[in-house]
């Protein structure tokens, strides 16, 4: 059997290898790295450069771009966790004065407050922070590209006010409420807002011929929650560790999962895919990626977890543009997943069985449509069409004996059961939708009554 712990097949190493060679070799980047990670262990890194014998490692920093978006949108989240504001707060409740204090906090995180993309002349990402000194520089003088709330429209300015609100609640800078917070605890410590040796120096490299021009590495200063940290290869594997299930020392599963929950609708355009908070989330090959794609001027970044393989993929590039490192991760994963798919956990019965829940299991009939109804850990119920089709969710229990939904159409839908005098369970209630155990019982409470002359035939 696999253990975490256990090194790849030589024969997906290589196909590995040859990936990320014909992605350096293609988009002609000086130096390209990756690295792949299998049940929150390293299982793979492989490099390539243009300069024999000098391929970067796992300790080699590389700038990440908008990356650092996951990291600013943690520490949000963390400030939700502790009652110190809501997702729903508009900004001006904790921070005044923006000129966009209308926008929530939830709008901001997902990029759905309407805010510009970028901020005003000169390019930022190529000029120093000092130029934007207050966030009314960064925001400029158009500040609403669309109505809050309405669509998708990526903002860097938005999270420049993100890293603004964390400093007005914490009352210490970005950067030091980030270490403390979250790269101490998860063991970043090759993770920084500017870079620390060893790392790659960045480069743009020419469309139309084979020679390179050094690129800046300006401080972003207030755009800094938006894209300024420089990481290793080694770190961003246990940041993936980390959105895998959590760590109730930086952020607890559930409110991990919540960043990974598509929070408007997706906009067309660049990529296909929705955005959490703070989190990109792409469906490709029947797998779920999530996780965040970065550029800055002499940089690529990406690093894609897929939950249902437990794998996640880190690569790095030191070229402004030409390797699409966005798919080359995702293609790592696939690697991984098609060569060496996850064997599963071996089936093991529920601890205890509550009988009355037993009694719950089997069909059950909305009007004609048969479901099946389970149980599973911890008093909860799974509810599926019996042929795979229909409205099919999880529930959890609640301490007051109902359940409430935890995804598809049910999602936060409360379901309940309805009980005759006697205490025996007449029906189920879901959102109003009333689930019998015979079709259309004529025993149960069904909506618009049931014929009193019952089923019958052609002739009936």
């Amino acid at each position: 059997m696999t253990t975490p712990a256990e090194q790849l097949l030589p024969t997906t190493q290589r196909a590995l290898l040859h990936r990320i060679a014909t992605a350096q070799s293609d988009g002609r980047s000086p130096s390209f790295v990756a690295a792949v990670q299998r049940q929150g262990q390293p299982v793979w890194h492989g490099a390539r450069s243009c300069v024999d014998g000098h391929a970067p490692d796992s300790d080699t920093q590389f700038r990440i771009g908008s990356l650092t978006k996951m990291f600013t949108a943690v520490l949000v989240l963390r400030l939700r966790d502790e009652g110190l504001l809501d997702l729903a707060d508009p900004l001006e409740k904790h921070l005044p004065g923006t000129g966009v204090g209308e926008v929530t906090i939830h709008q901001l995180l997902g990029h759905s407050a309407g805010l510009g993309a970028e901020s005003p002349a000169p390019w930022w990402e190529r000029t120093p922070g000092s130029l934007r000194p207050e966030l009314a520089d960064v925001l400029g003088e158009q500040t609403r590209m669309h109505a809050p709330g309405r669509r998708h429209h990526y903002s860097n300015p938005g999270y420049t006010l993100l890293g603004a609100l964390i400093e007005a609640v914490r009352g210490a800078s970005w950067e030091q409420v980030l270490r403390r917070e979250v790269l101490e605890p998860l063991g970043m410590q090759r993770t920084s807002p500017g870079p620390e040796a060893p790392h790659a120096g960045g480069w743009a490299v020419h469309p139309w011929a084979d020679a390179m021009l050094p690129e800046p590495a300006e401080d972003l200063g207030l755009m800094a929650a938006a894209g300024q940290l420089w990481s290793t290869t080694a770190d961003l594997c246990r940041f993936a560790a980390f959105l895998a299930e959590g760590d109730d020392r930086v952020l607890c599963a559930a409110s991990v999962a919540e960043m990974k929950e598509p929070s408007a609708p997706a906009e067309s355009g660049d990529w296909e895919g929705n955005y959490g908070l703070g989190l990109q989330v792409i469906h490709r090959k029947g797998r779920t990626l999530v996780g965040h794609t970065g550029s800055l001027p002499g940089f690529l970044a990406t690093l894609w977890f897929c939950a249902e393989e437990d794998v996640a993929a880190v690569v790095f590039a030191n070229a402004t543009s030409g390797p699409l490192i966005g798919e080359v991760a995702a293609e790592l994963v696939d690697i991984v997943a098609e060569a060496e798919p996850r064997i599963p956990e071996p089936w093991r019965p529920l601890p205890e069985v509550d009988a009355e829940l037993l009694a719950l299991t089997g069909p059950w009939y909305w009007g004609t449509r048969a479901n099946i109804l389970r149980l599973k850990a911890d008093r909860g119920l799974e509810l599926r069409g019996i042929r795979g089709d229909g409205r099919g969710a999880r529930f959890t229990a609640r301490p007051d004996g109902t359940w409430v939904g935890l995804d598809g159409y049910y999602a936060g839908e409360t379901l309940r059961l309805v009980r005759n005098d006697d205490g025996s369970v007449n029906h189920l209630d879901l959102g109003s939708f009333v689930f019998t155990r015979e079709p259309y019982d004529s025993a149960a409470a069904v909506p618009g009554g049931v014929d009193e002359n019952g089923w019958r035939g052609l002739g009936g």
